[in-house]
């Protein structure tokens, strides 16, 4: 792969300004890595290896969430220098493994810029509040997309020093990457992987939800069955699942007995 031109690096650096947006306005979900690499593959003329790059590391991303005090790894950076140095790299989805393994050092490394811009944020936020005293809206709203754009920058600056670095150059690091390091990263991201499944089914887990779960997942077990057919058993049990729902509202609607769970509702009539 030779090295971007001039047009496919502004419309990376543009992804990349409107990944970092979105990872604080949480709007069009072009921080999501699915997303970012999706577009960094299109723009870059990659569009599968991009698509394939992102449904590795949006599965990685799943558990990463803010909480509280604790700020998750930057899936921004990760996602927009993974997809760079895997176009560059011109290894295809064959390369996907060394991208991620370089991915997971950079999302805890952008926790750094996050810091940084977050502090420069802070004096943006004291002169917000002396406009508003002014009742100076236009300063407030200036103040705000000044404050954005920061967020912006702080991956497209990143992303900007991963292309200037010639294609020739990533390749032969990527390919000096030991095999224990890539094959162990690639483990450790199945491992994340897993990690952040059980964080999300612990927020989501109750008696009325545990039942798809263990149908899905035996479901997916079962290598004759597509996508396109798993999809429709999930139709088709969403559409059950509310017929049940109306049902248990009706025969309970005057005893006082819905207890938000219409399976066990309905049970309990018999």
């Amino acid at each position: 792969m030779s090295d971007l031109n001039l047009i496919q690096m502004i419309l990376v650096v543009g992804v990349a300004f409107l990944a970092g947006m979105e990872g604080i306005l949480d709007e069009f979900q072009f921080h999501q890595p699915l997303v970012a690499c999706t577009l960094i593959g299109l723009v870059t003329g990659n569009l599968e290896s991009g698509i394939i790059l992102g449904g590795s590391l949006q599965m990685i991303a799943l558990g990463w969430a803010n909480i509280g005090a604790a700020v998750a790894p930057d899936a921004a950076l990760a996602s927009v220098a993974a997809a760079i140095i895997l176009v560059k790299g011109g290894q295809g989805a064959s390369g996907i493994p060394s991208a991620i393994a370089v991915a997971i050092p950079l999302a805890v490394a952008g926790l750094f810029l996050t810091m940084i811009v977050r502090t420069l944020a802070v004096p943006i936020v004291q002169m917000m509040d002396r406009a508003a005293e002014k009742g100076n809206f236009r300063q407030i709203e200036g103040l705000q997309i000044l404050a954005i754009c920061m967020q912006g920058v702080r991956i497209a600056i990143p992303a900007a020093a991963i292309m200037a670095v010639s294609a020739e150059s990533v390749q032969s690091a990527l390919q000096s990457m030991p095999a224990w390091l890539t094959e162990g990263m690639a483990i450790g991201g199945g491992m994340v992987v897993a990690v952040g499944y059980a964080l999300v089914i612990n927020m989501m887990a109750n008696k009325e939800v545990w039942p798809f779960f263990i149908l899905g997942f035996v479901l997916a077990a079962i290598s004759e069955l597509t996508l396109i057919g798993i999809g429709a058993i999930g139709m088709a049990l969403v559409f059950i699942y509310l017929n049940l729902s109306k049902k248990g509202s009706s025969s309970t609607g005057g005893g006082g007995g819905n207890s938000n769970d219409p399976l066990g509702d309905i049970l309990n009539d018999y």
